[in-house]
């Protein structure tokens, strides 16, 4: 039974005393059970995010003055409803409308609240994320192992493309701090594969890669170049298999938060800042001359206030 005929079964069943279980829910955890569990592109999200700031109107529309309003074809509105495990649209538009009716029914700052209970919903989300990370790091001796890795690998070729430049950046930057020789790839093709033959010709080992959703063609090219030239693979993804987890050697996951309009990245941070600790406690006399000529370096210039 897919998700939208689970819905509908739902808001049909009657308990004993007369009311639909779903009704005894409050309208804004009713809606935003509907998108809980799906991957929504940013433009499935902008109709979601649509749908909570207008619930007692737009759950009336037509589905040619919802695409109007959110700015979107009316395909996107049938893909969006698809993606929730519908029919359709009237079949999306049948569950919301029930929950529409009772938030009208209910007190005036509804629509507040479903703001407020969408974004505290996030931050939930992303809590549940860093507790899987947490288990994840349990086994201490998997991220020793692989922060070793990466520490001997010289240079240490760090890729990020599209939405994962950001955290490839990162890590990028903090492991210059503490690593001699650390190469960051954020364009693809040729010039990735360019940069990979290079960083394996100058005696490197390993290739740490970050692919955040949405997964890019570039990112699984990217990832096969640097398997023909001989270099290894550790890869931080999110829990999603697909052929990119092929291409590595080593696969560490971290959920992304995906109930906003874009993702956000709270658990792949923290797991990215592990592997740095790891990284420096791999060779901790060269980690520590390293950071404390940086820090002389920063004074002497005035790089901070």
């Amino acid at each position: 039974m897919s998700s939208g005929q689970q819905a509908r079964a739902q808001a049909a069943a009657i308990t004993p005393g007369g009311r639909a279980p779903e009704q005894v829910r409050p309208p804004a955890d009713r809606l935003l059970a509907l998108f809980d569990g799906h991957r929504l592109s940013p433009g499935q999200r902008r109709i979601a995010q649509y749908l909570i700031d207008h619930l007692t109107e737009a759950a009336f529309l037509s589905i040619t003055e919802l695409a109007e309003r959110v700015g979107v074809s009316q395909p996107s509105v049938t893909r969006f409803a698809a993606s929730l495990g519908f029919s359709g649209y009237p079949a999306l538009r049948d569950v919301l409308q029930p929950i529409a009716l009772s938030a009208v029914a209910g007190t005036p700052d509804s629509r507040e609240q479903i703001r407020q209970n969408e974004l505290q919903a996030a931050v939930d989300a992303e809590i549940e994320n860093l507790e899987n990370v947490r288990r994840l790091l349990a086994d201490t001796n998997q991220v020793l192992d692989i922060g070793r890795e990466l520490a001997r690998s010289v240079p240490l070729t760090v890729l990020g493309l599209r939405i994962s430049v950001s955290l490839a950046e990162y890590f990028a930057y903090a492991a210059r701090r503490i690593h001699p020789d650390v190469r960051l790839v954020t364009r693809g093709g040729s010039v990735a594969y360019d940069a990979l033959l290079q960083s394996r010709a100058a005696g490197g080992t390993w290739v740490l890669a970050f692919a955040m959703p949405r997964h890019a063609n570039e990112t699984l090219a990217a990832l096969r170049a640097a398997r023909s030239t001989g270099l290894r693979v550790v890869l931080i993804t999110d829990p999603t298999l697909g052929p990119l987890v092929d291409e590595a050697e080593v696969v560490l996951t971290a959920g992304t938060g995906s109930r906003l309009v874009f993702d956000s990245y709270a658990a792949p941070g923290m797991l990215s800042a592990a592997l740095l600790q790891a990284m420096a406690d791999a060779d901790p006399e060269r980690t520590q001359a390293r950071l404390e000529q940086y820090e002389q370096v920063a004074d002497q210039h005035g790089f901070f206030l």
